[in-house]
């Protein structure tokens, strides 16, 4: 199997796909320049409300709603975070090390909020789940650092090894070497990744992930105000790289120098062998284009996922729950009778599924309604087939087995909301208004807007993106549209065919890839 991520830069949001054997498996949109609540954050907080009744606690942190805080969520080592965070925030000059640092008794699991917390307190805490709809963030005090190898937890005392890593003896050599390396009051969880590593990377990366704690804390002393962001994960490309990358991936490519760098630096950083894989992609066709993932985006996301021969599923978000309806549409009856292509239809959205979970990151609980099927050994048959292909899922998972009423019932880890792409294009032309100009014109207002360009704006080098028929169109014949262009506005202009677009949509860029806005709607508005 071969598998390559995809990383699309541009100046509003970065967009990374995986892709497995040249299918979207993975696809993660993440907006730029906004405030992100993202997993891993860590934050100086202040408590808002204290909720006896939930044994829980709603926490300012920055967001537009509260985050909630529960009881069980302080962690065990609570009442030591407390008393260092006083040390620390006492003296503004000198930092508190964490090595000196008094480690008092666990926090009661019956304990209440009430009689831990007070209204104002001053709190550090870490975001484990991004707002939700109307939820504002999840948070926990038991604060950790992630790695490659390893993760890092302030004020722990034990190490722990992945239950993945089955060998006993590589299990205790792991154990033995973090044990050497691990400094005081650190607790560490060796992740499966590690196994078969030395001491070296290990040590290595133990020496990051303090500094990152370091960084965190010198921020918390410093803080003037609160709520006060004191660790930030790294950015989405590099923390997604974090948790996937595989020596095995044929390749990492990225459309920006700068997010280019960065990944390049992390890739070096833990697995040196494989910088190489790290590509910049420098074609004048959108990345996504190329590798063909906007097509892929385009028919996975929505509400009806057509699979294979005329069945589709229909997938449904609702507060409480996502819902899944199996349909074997007009897909030609199997030969062998009803039960047969009720079972191959099945089969198959189990397929489509599995991927579509990875794909929106659908979480929570999940209902399937599949074709019903009269042969027990055929229901089992399916769940097996199901539970095979959420082996490939890194977040946590329970499926059960089909329900008399053939319901088959998935809960999943949600850490963040689901990806759901509207895939619908609104007419850019007459941008919902239901009546637009004469098709024929469409690229004489092109010529103009080049016009407009070149001898008033000034801009002689450009890009104009355009849907892949009308670029066809543009550049069909010996003397071609684009070749009057160039003839007459210069050889700045270049047409970029753009799946992404709608029919007679279109978008301006210049040299440097930086969007030119010329939309008409505007200018329909100005004039009226």
């Amino acid at each position: 199997m071969t598998s390559e991520v995809i990383i699309d830069v541009q100046p509003k949001e970065i967009s990374i796909a995986l892709l497995e054997d040249k299918n979207l498996v993975e696809y993660q949109n993440e907006k730029r320049e906004e405030a992100s609540y993202s997993v891993g954050n860590i934050y100086l907080g202040k408590v808002k409300k204290l909720m006896p009744g939930l044994n829980a606690c709603f926490v300012e942190v920055g967001s537009e709603r509260d985050a909630f805080l529960h009881y069980l969520d302080l962690g065990t080592q609570f009442s030591s975070y407390e008393k260092y965070l006083k040390q620390v925030q006492s003296d503004k000059k000198k930092l508190y090390p964490i090595s000196k640092a008094t480690r008092l008794p666990d926090l009661p699991k019956e304990g209440s909020v009430q009689n831990t917390l007070k209204k104002d307190q001053e709190i550090l805490v870490q975001v484990v789940k991004e707002p939700i709809n109307t939820k504002g963030p999840r948070l926990t005090c038991d604060l950790s650092f992630a790695g490659r190898y390893m993760v890092l937890m302030p004020f722990g005392d034990k190490v722990s090894v992945s239950s993945k890593i089955k060998k006993g003896e590589e299990r205790t050599r792991l154990k033995q070497l973090v044990q050497s390396i691990r400094p005081k009051n650190f607790g560490v969880i060796v992740r499966t990744s590690a196994e078969g590593k030395r001491v070296a990377e290990l040590d290595a990366e133990m020496k990051v992930l303090v500094k990152r704690w370091e960084d965190a804390i010198t921020k918390v002393q410093k803080a003037t105000k609160t709520p006060e962001l004191c660790f930030e994960e790294t950015g989405r490309a590099v923390a997604m790289l974090r948790d996937l990358f595989d020596p095995t991936y044929d390749g990492i490519h990225v459309n920006d120098e700068s997010i280019y760098q960065q990944v390049r630096d992390y890739v070096s950083l833990i697995a040196p062998d494989k910088t190489d894989i790290v590509k910049l992609y420098k074609g004048t066709v959108p990345i996504f284009d190329n590798f063909n993932v906007t097509k892929q985006i385009k028919s996975s996301f929505g509400k009806t996922v057509n699979y294979k021969r005329g069945a589709y599923l229909i997938i449904q978000h609702t507060e409480a729950m996502h819902v899944v309806d199996v349909n074997s549409g007009n897909r030609t009856r199997s030969e062998n009778g009803q039960e047969a292509n009720a079972l191959e239809v099945n089969l198959g959205a189990a397929d489509e599924l599995a991927r579509q979970l990875r794909l929106r990151d659908m979480g929570g609980i999940i209902v399937v309604d599949f074709i019903d099927m009269n042969l027990a050994e055929d229901r089992q048959l399916l769940y097996e087939r199901m539970c095979k292909n959420m082996e490939k899922d890194r977040a946590r998972h329970n499926i059960l087995p089909l329900s008399k009423f053939g319901l088959m019932q998935i809960t999943r880890q949600r850490v963040r909301p689901a990806m759901d792409v509207n895939v619908e294009e609104t007419c850019p032309t007459c941008f919902g208004k239901g009546k637009i100009r004469s098709s024929i014109l469409f690229t004489d207002q092109l010529e103009s807007k080049i016009d407009n360009l070149v001898n008033k704006i000034g801009i002689h080098k450009f890009y104009l993106h355009v849907h892949p028929y009308v670029a066809a169109y543009i550049n069909q014949g010996l003397v071609s549209l684009k070749l009057k262009w160039q003839m007459k506005y210069g050889m700045g202009v270049r047409i970029v065919p753009s799946q992404k677009l709608a029919f007679l949509q279109y978008e301006f860029y210049d040299k440097d890839r930086q969007f030119i806005d010329m939309q008409e709607e505007k200018e329909i508005e100005t004039n009226a």
